[in-house]
């Protein structure tokens, strides 16, 4: 394996600066060297093997350079059981990317929504970012942005290899979100060193994650996420409705979410669950710098407050809220039943926040005026 390690970060760019002891500590080193074997998180130790055969934990990419912040890596953990002749099989990819949020607005929105709905959770210590389990993004200080204003952001992704014979498709187990977070901070903390913007004070994660308000629940008797009004199960058909699962992200000043899904039937052969949508409010001001620009100058609709547009994919509308700018962010379709979700889901945050409506109200006959 010592081989192999040394060939993955020759390829990947990095030299003896990783550590000051490197490569003579024994303890092999991933992802431009912020990682350590056995270092804390469960996917760098023995638990991070799911099987007792075929172990093997590599990594392979490039490190971002002065010349060109951006980078990635890609840490692979494989391991294999047999047990009365059938085999199991673990292959697990951790992928971290370096670089500056996407250009264009469109992209940009529904690449951030994709880390801040369903379980995400804001990371301790003041940290610009979140975490669940398999996912995390870290918006990197303002020294850091790119010369267009951008700001740099370091993410995190895991996957699961599928076999064939699985009913129910497979979940990563990285150590649970304090460990992604983790491994967050330390990509990050050696990519702003490689690419000449680390100010000689790491960042580091010492608190715990918030713990989700609730799980995910189904057959709701109360206001969907605590939203008053927010009424998904008439639009749907019964069968639907039963199926119908929510999940309450954060709640706090400078983010909130809600999520909901369509669980999937095994009876129907869905592998699955089916997303509704997800809406989300976020003010936390690093976070929010990376949707500068993506709103236009116009309101989104008759009755809006602040800027913003409805696209097919997503909504997104930002406005001055209890003297602060706060976006909010549809993820899904936003046209039809689900924007007056939106409107709601918004309003009823606003009113939280303690600021004016920044959707149309409803009429009498639940239409938006």
């Amino acid at each position: 394996m010592a081989t192999g390690l040394v060939v993955a970060l020759l390829a990947g760019g990095v030299g003896t600066w990783a550590t000051d002891t490197w490569p003579f500590d024994g303890r092999d080193r991933y992802c431009w060297g912020a990682w350590q074997e056995g270092s804390g998180p469960g996917i760098l130790g023995d638990e991070g093997f799911e099987g007792d055969d075929d172990r093997s934990r590599t990594s392979t990419g490039s490190a971002p350079t002065s010349r060109e912040p951006r980078g990635q890596c890609r840490l692979s953990v494989s391991s294999s059981d047999t047990y009365q002749g059938d085999k199991d099989q673990q292959d697990t990819t951790v992928t971290v990317k370096y670089g500056p949020a996407p250009e264009s607005a469109g992209r940009r929105v529904t690449w951030l929504g994709g880390y801040l709905g369903d379980r995400a959770m804001p990371l301790p210590d003041g940290l610009p970012g979140v975490a669940d389990g398999n996912h995390g993004l870290l918006v990197l200080p303002e020294r850091c942005d790119t010369r267009d204003g951008r700001p740099t952001a370091v993410t995190l992704d895991a996957s699961e290899g599928a076999e064939a014979d699985d009913v129910l498709p497979a979940v990563p187990k990285l150590g649970g979100s304090q460990d992604v977070a983790r491994l967050l901070v330390a990509a990050a903390n050696k990519g702003m060193e490689a690419a000449g913007c680390a100010d000689g004070e790491p960042l580091r994660v010492s608190g715990p994650l918030p713990t989700l308000p609730e799980r995910e629940e189904s057959f709701p008797d109360g206001a969907i996420c605590r939203i008053p009004g927010l009424d998904i199960e008439s639009d749907l058909g019964k069968e639907l409705a039963m199926r119908l699962n929510y999940q309450v992200g954060a709640v706090n000043d400078d983010l909130q979410s809600c999520s909901a899904r369509i669980g999937r039937s095994l009876r129907l052969g869905e592998r699955a669950d089916q997303p509704l949508f997800d809406a989300v409010m976020v003010r936390e001001p690093r976070i929010s710098a990376l949707l500068d620009g993506a709103t236009g100058t116009k309101a989104p609709g008759k009755g809006w407050r602040g800027t913003g547009t409805f696209a097919s994919d997503y909504g997104i509308v930002r406005a001055g809220c209890a003297g602060r700018p706060t976006s909010f962010l549809l993820l899904g379709a936003s046209t039809g039943t689900t924007s007056d979700y939106f409107a709601t889901f918004t309003n009823a945050v606003a009113r939280r926040l303690g600021c004016a409506p920044v959707a149309p109200a409803a009429d009498a006959e639940g239409g938006r005026r």
